[in-house]
């Protein structure tokens, strides 16, 4: 049994939480707000903290952190460690990790992959941002909620992996929403197009996973648009830091901001499809 807080329960946290109480963990969680259904909830970010020596943020962005992360910080001792699960930027995970060592307690880089089902039935996977130890001490509270942790580094590495990975989703995304609409023109089954796509080398699960939902126009949300356009900034950031402008990112950030302020930020990022209805 672990003893932790889980703050923010939105499809990620909430359904963590519920596995990791299903499986006898001495679960505290708090959200902006207030949700029922849970055994121990607390009222405020500060208090979450107090009664969990180990914290698991699911927050939306960086705003999102640094907000709760104030409203915590007088309540944080030496002896916490937080483990932040967000999809942030780079600049705030190292602002983030800075105010923890002023503090003394330990913070650890931890975005996931892995959505509404994974979630479910904790098989995220991790992409770690720590030192050896620190993983090692904290790999048994994280293998409650996945199937995986790929140590990927110190702190930000996590960051910068999962910010990639998110930015090859979309615009796979894309790239399926554009063969989708072409060879229906044509008259080609969305069925044969999964066919022909499990036959060849671009076969993948996100497409094996994706393409019948969107060929349906079912959009129920296993990520949001919102999110992955979100992402899609960050790893943009990313790139500018570095001197890297990448144009297909940019141009499916692009498209992907415009279908958010059209009505479909909360859908699943498959509708992308919807472009081109």
């Amino acid at each position: 049994m672990h003893q932790v807080s889980i703050l923010g329960l939105g499809i990620i946290g909430s359904r963590i939480a519920r596995h990791m109480i299903s499986l006898g963990d001495d679960v505290t969680v708090w959200n902006r707000t207030p949700r029922e259904g849970y055994p121990r909830t607390a009222a405020s970010p500060a208090d979450a903290v107090r009664a969990s020596r180990i914290i698991q943020i699911y927050l939306k962005d960086r705003d999102a952190c640094l907000e709760v992360f104030e409203q915590m910080r007088g309540a944080l001792t030496p002896e916490h460690v937080i483990l932040n699960h967000s999809t942030i930027d780079l600049a705030t995970v190292d602002k983030l990790s800075l105010m923890c060592s002023g503090i003394g307690c330990t913070y650890v880089d931890c975005p996931f992959t892995g959505s509404r089902m994974p979630a479910e039935k904790g098989e995220l996977v991790y992409y770690a941002g720590t030192d050896s130890s620190t993983l090692e001490r904290m790999r048994p509270v994280l293998e409650h909620s996945s199937k995986d942790i790929l140590h990927a580094g110190g702190v930000g590495a996590g960051t910068v992996v999962k910010l990639v990975t998110n930015m090859i989703s979309a615009t796979m995304v894309q790239s399926l929403s554009e063969a989708l609409a072409i060879t229906q023109a044509y008259g080609i089954s969305p069925q044969l197009l999964g066919q022909a796509i499990s036959r060849n080398v671009i076969a993948s699960p996100l497409a094996a996973f994706k393409l019948p939902l969107m060929a349906e126009r079912d959009f129920s949300t296993h990520f949001s648009l919102d999110n992955m356009r979100k992402d899609g900034v960050y790893a943009q950031e990313l790139a500018a830091e570095k001197g890297i402008q990448p144009p297909v990112a940019a141009l499916v950030s692009s498209i992907m901001d415009r279908l958010c302020r059209e009505g479909h930020a909360e859908e699943d990022f498959g509708c992308l499809a919807e472009q081109f209805d």
